[in-house]
């Protein structure tokens, strides 16, 4: 076969191929490994293109356990950092929330803003590198619009104008009139070096002061970002993030299943409540430069009794028109709903790991197209992998079967395989759990009833 394959740094092979076997998505690497969803990042970078224009987007990416939404999701983040979007992501979890009673949704805030990254920063923790830079940025333009040296007083006069009006343009909006006082303060603290000044902001904003009275005496505003009103700072943030020369802002929020396992119904319909505003808003235009991703599984979704469905305001928003079906899915809908990928996609899949594995522990691949198409033709033969296998199953059997054949050189593929002692990673389903709590799909292999518990044919 002809070399076509793009070198892959050691250190990122490593970290691939760990997180895959470990059974969670790399944040760095992807491009290496993207395989198919191909119509699906083109419908989400459709929705970036118009983020970029003044719009705003909410997006529901809809799949089983391991079917690839963290992956795709992953994948839209790098794309859109490349297009200069400032990226922020936070997996839900009991602890955090949109809701909560004991700050769980400022708690979901704090995440986002603490994983805010930058095509140049994309580890997180950029805000304060975003605030430097614009102001930095706005200094340059002055200093060529001016012609003025440093100090001199035209070319101050020059900056506060510029930084007022950004500030002014935000301070129109709710809450904007705090945030504006704190971008400016944030700005004479830049020009006088004052570091302390600088952390007391940066601390504001990432959510972190508990009491009014300490924001006032500290900060002079009397005022904090708190449970019920962060997702306004997140529209504000946005509004400003383009202000200050971004493309916009796209937050991202994975395992909305956390919400579907909260037991009290109250505390659930208070977070779909504010899930129902976030959607309005971007919908109808309350949010500018502002898009949003949510993952969820089918049963977080669907399920009427404790699901997004059981919150009949989103049902009606939210609910599948009777022509999709699976192969043929209306992309452009609110809700992106992941089919399994082909064998075809998964072999190209494997194609890849291979050859990453072997640059990584540098033996020349030795594994052929023929073995190749032997181990998926098996993980397919499962009775109904059509509809039931996912990639994080088949990747995990695959990366192992890779060690195995890498450590142990007298064993050959095809006598591993066609042995019977070749062991499929085992499905996320637990046999008696309720659906949606485990993980487990009506119909998904390893799952029982409990109805259906004693019964055998």
């Amino acid at each position: 076969m002809a070399e076509t394959t793009k070198k892959v740094p050691r250190r990122i092979a490593q970290t691939v191929l760990n997180s895959l076997k470990g059974g969670v998505v790399p944040r760095i690497g992807l491009p290496y490994i993207a395989v198919g969803r191909k119509n699906e990042v083109e419908a989400l970078l459709h929705d970036v293109d118009i983020i970029s224009e003044g719009g705003a987007s909410f997006r529901f990416i809809v799949g089983r356990y391991g079917s690839g939404k963290s992956f795709l999701i992953q994948t839209i983040r790098n794309y859109v950092m490349d297009k200069g979007f400032i990226v922020a992501d936070a997996d839900l979890s009991p602890e955090r929330r949109l809701q909560g009673s004991r700050g769980q949704g400022l708690a979901t805030y704090r995440e986002l803003i603490s994983n805010l990254s930058t095509k140049y920063k994309p580890e997180g923790n950029a805000l304060t590198l975003i605030l430097d830079r614009w102001i930095s940025t706005v200094q340059s333009e002055a200093l060529q619009e001016t012609g003025a040296a440093l100090g001199d007083p035209v070319l101050t006069q020059a900056v506060d104008q510029k930084i007022y009006a950004v500030t002014s343009s935000v301070s129109e909006l709710v809450h904007g009139f705090e945030f504006a006082t704190l971008l400016s303060r944030y700005y004479h603290a830049y020009v006088e070096g004052d570091d302390e000044t600088k952390m007391k902001v940066v601390r504001w904003f990432r959510g972190e002061y508990a009491l009014k009275r300490e924001a006032k005496s500290e900060l002079g505003v009397n005022i904090i970002i708190s449970d019920d009103d962060w997702y306004d700072y997140i529209k504000l943030f946005a509004i400003f993030f383009r202000k200050a020369g971004y493309a916009g802002m796209m937050i991202m929020i994975d395992e909305l299943v956390n919400i579907y396992k909260i037991p009290h119904s109250v505390t659930r319909q208070y977070n779909y409540e504010k899930m129902l505003t976030m959607y309005n808003d971007t919908l109808q235009g309350k949010a500018q430069y502002l898009g949003i991703i949510m993952g969820s599984t089918p049963q977080a979704i669907e399920d009427k009794r404790r699901g997004v469905y059981s919150y009949e305001a989103l049902r009606s928003r939210l609910a599948e028109g009777k022509f999709s079906r699976p192969g043929a899915r209306d992309l452009l809908a609110p809700v992106i709903r992941l089919d399994p990928l082909n064998p075809e996609e998964m072999l190209v899949l494997c194609e890849k790991l291979a050859d990453m594995h072997a640059g990584l522990y540098g033996y020349e691949r030795h594994i052929s197209e023929q073995e190749l198409g032997g181990f998926i033709q098996l993980e397919y033969s499962r009775i109904g992998a059509d509809q039931n296998i996912t990639p994080r199953e088949v990747i995990r059997d695959f990366i192992e079967l890779l060690d195995i054949v890498y450590q142990n050189p007298s064993v050959k593929i095809n006598e591993l395989l066609s042995s019977g002692e070749f062991q499929y990673a085992q499905s996320q389903a637990i046999p008696g759990d309720s659906a949606g709590v485990a993980g487990a799909e009506p119909g998904a292999a390893g799952s029982v009833d409990a109805q259906f518990a004693e019964f055998t044919l």
